[in-house]
């Protein structure tokens, strides 16, 4: 566009400007005259840095100069760092929520708990790793054989992965395995479930059968008791055929935006993710909310450093829980021999993102500006309404698997970089940052969010239109990542504990 900004000040004591376009040297933007190139979703300084001085970005301090940086300086690894979390942070504020939005339902699944499924799928669950090969086979046939007989079904969905076995039964990690794979059993997406063991396993099947009303859409067996793995097959279809039926039967129907549980994630973020996404996303999450929806936001390591926007928007008692979460982060990858500074990925600096706290101030924007409601362990049930922080890595696999555990049934998802991501059985979202990247990735981006730094739309029009395609996905569209099959691989149960 002719008038498209070619630099921006996010904030008005900003000590850094933002270039949304690669800048050259000699350039005046935002009153200085750039000294080197500074390229596109990157900072350059605006006023001198003395070695030490705080660097201000989003009105917070995202690090600190580790040399000096004239007035036009490209401002990154070379010059800057972390420093201390916290120093110079400015106060949050109390949360608060817009109107709510006119458009208040959408399409969905009514099941049996009450809550609400965007998809009818069937899941085939592995309780170890040794029957994960065996519940691939399984999807496979019954996609093949079964799935034609019943056009209301989504697919059948296996649900595998590495862990089951060689692990302590007391411990954190068990706990975790065990509360994610309970939370994938009951999830609303799943019209029905086969649950699929080995037999000889630590994680045995007897911690996952139903005994109430859902046990009809249930069924689960041990490979060692069928007969062997060929078997296995042929009786798995015998005891989905029913299921699959029920589950067929189906249909969707006009539902509160109440029934909505959003997973929100960001992955190989970039310099524009905090400016254009992210904050956009934070909209459609407050009108999410403010509709009576649930929005989950997770990932501590990347809210250090900025948690203290979070805590101004929680009671006491969650704010606390949440100090007591990045505490725990810090022990933990301290004593890995780590720090949370390393979490910015080469992709990240790459896009322009320094250190850790600058990453966290735009990660948080997601959260819109709504109260935070309640603060929970990985993969604890939520069942909202409001805007709640769940405690995971930052890994975006091991985030929106605990997210999906916890009741999550739509997921959004911010990139920079291009991050391609599905998680089965939830319809994940993929809003692009820059507009840049969503020419170069159309088949997997679902939304340009780069409209917002080309000056096309608002923060507020932008957030508006994410809303409404949240919606529309819940109510049955397919996401990109769903058109080209992701989700099979992306089942990453956080694993914390030895290996026995």
């Amino acid at each position: 566009m002719a008038d498209r900004p070619a630099a921006l000040l996010l904030s008005p004591g900003d000590s850094v400007g933002i270039a949304l376009r690669a800048l050259e040297p000699g350039e005046t933007q935002l009153g200085v005259r750039l000294a080197e190139p500074v390229p596109a979703g990157h900072k350059f300084a605006l006023r001198p840095h003395a070695p030490g001085d705080p660097i201000i970005k989003y009105g917070q301090v995202m690090g600190e100069a580790t040399a000096a940086i004239a007035p036009g300086r490209h401002v990154h690894v070379q010059n800057a760092g972390m420093g201390v979390p916290g120093r110079g942070a400015a106060a949050g504020q109390a949360g608060r929520l817009p109107a709510p939005p006119d458009r208040r339902s959408f399409q969905g699944f009514s099941r049996r708990d009450g809550r609400v499924g965007t998809r009818n799928f069937i899941g085939i669950i592995a309780s170890v790793n040794c029957s994960s090969t065996v519940c691939n086979a399984i999807a496979r046939a019954a996609n093949a054989r079964l799935l034609p007989q019943f056009p209301n079904l989504d697919g059948f969905v296996p649900i595998v992965h590495d862990q089951g076995c060689g692990i302590a039964t007391a411990g954190e990690g068990f706990a975790l395995l065990v509360r994610v794979l309970r939370g994938y059993r009951d999830h609303p997406n799943f019209g029905g479930v086969l649950l699929v063991g080995l037999g000889c396993e630590v994680n045995q099947l007897t911690l996952y059968r139903r005994d109430d009303e859902t046990r009809q859409r249930h069924a689960s067996f041990n490979i060692q008791e069928v007969g062997g793995s060929a078997e296995a097959v042929r009786r798995a279809l015998e005891r989905l055929a029913p299921i699959a039926a029920r589950a067929d039967a189906d249909r969707r129907r006009t539902l509160p935006v109440s029934g909505l549980t959003l997973g929100m994630q960001c992955g190989g973020s970039d310099g524009f993710s905090g400016i254009t996404a992210n904050p956009a996303l934070g909209v459609a999450s407050d009108l999410l909310v403010a509709a009576g929806g649930t929005s989950i936001l997770s990932e501590t390591p990347e809210i250090y450093g900025a948690e203290h926007l979070l805590i101004a928007r929680a009671s006491a008692a969650d704010g606390q829980r949440l100090r007591t979460m990045i505490r725990w982060w810090e022990d933990y990858t301290r004593a890995n021999g780590a720090s949370l500074d390393n979490n910015p990925s080469p992709g990240n600096k790459r896009g322009g993102i320094t250190t850790i706290l600058e990453k966290s101030l735009g990660a948080v924007a997601k959260a819109g500006l709504a109260p935070l409601s309640a603060v929970h362990g990985y993969a604890e049930p939520i069942r909202g309404p409001g805007l709640v922080y769940m405690d995971s890595p930052g890994y975006d696999p091991v985030a929106a698997t605990g997210q999906v555990a916890a009741g999550a049934n739509v997921i959004a998802f911010t990139t920079g970089r291009g991050s391609c991501f599905g998680a089965h059985p939830v319809p994940s979202l993929k809003l692009a940052s820059n507009t840049a990247l969503w020419r170069a990735m159309r088949g997997d981006m679902d939304i340009d969010c780069g409209k917002v730094a080309e000056g096309a739309v608002s923060l507020q029009e932008m957030g508006e239109e994410i809303y409404g395609q949240i919606l529309d996905t819940a109510s049955g569209a397919r996401s990109k990542s769903e058109i080209f099959g992701y989700g099979d691989a992306e089942f990453v149960p956080w694993r914390i504990g030895a290996v026995l």
